[in-house]
């Protein structure tokens, strides 16, 4: 199975990963960057590594042989923004036969921007303005991510909470 937490910067999705890692038996965090990291490497840095076709089935292929070897359930953080995109990744898990749960972990927009103005991890700093210059983007997606995935608003609720309701298997939005 498959846990995906999708939602924009600050919404908490690695917080709450890492809780649900620590709850569920056999579970393990699963980091579709690292793909993207490893193309960048292969292919260059011109563009979002989401934007690269072999990722989105390379992410899917991972994830299988992961499964496959270990068992369990891979908890993912990782923000999709773009529909089709989804699509592809949603259809190949379906194509594997992986059972996916699709959460968007959703906060107003006021505690979105003072979660990555406020966020001291070093790593975020330099993409402090880069993830604020995402929002918008992810303010088109809502739409299509709220009718695709189960709703979790985090404002204003600890990541034990968040991961309370996606263990639960129900948003609150």
């Amino acid at each position: 199975m498959i846990l995906w937490l999708n939602g924009t910067f600050g919404a908490g999705k690695t917080t709450t990963a890492k809780e649900l890692a620590s709850r569920i038996p056999e579970a393990r965090l699963f980091d579709p960057e690292q793909v993207g990291y490893m193309l960048w490497h292969v292919l260059g840095k011109p563009r979002d590594f989401q934007d690269f076709p072999p990722w989105r089935g390379l992410v899917v292929e991972t994830a299988r042989q992961v499964l496959d070897h270990v068992g369990g359930t891979l908890v993912v953080p990782q923000t999709v923004l773009n529909e089709r995109y989804w699509h592809e990744i949603r259809t190949g898990f379906a194509k594997a036969g992986i059972p996916v749960r699709h959460y968007l972990l959703h906060s107003d927009h006021d505690t979105l921007v003072h979660r990555i103005e406020t966020d001291t991890d070093p790593e975020s700093a330099g993409a402090r303005q880069w993830r604020l210059d995402h929002l918008a983007d992810y303010q088109r997606a809502l739409p299509w991510l709220r009718e695709k995935a189960e709703v979790v608003d985090t404002t204003g609720i600890p990541p034990s909470r968040v991961a309370e309701l996606v263990i639960a298997g129900r948003g609150n939005g």
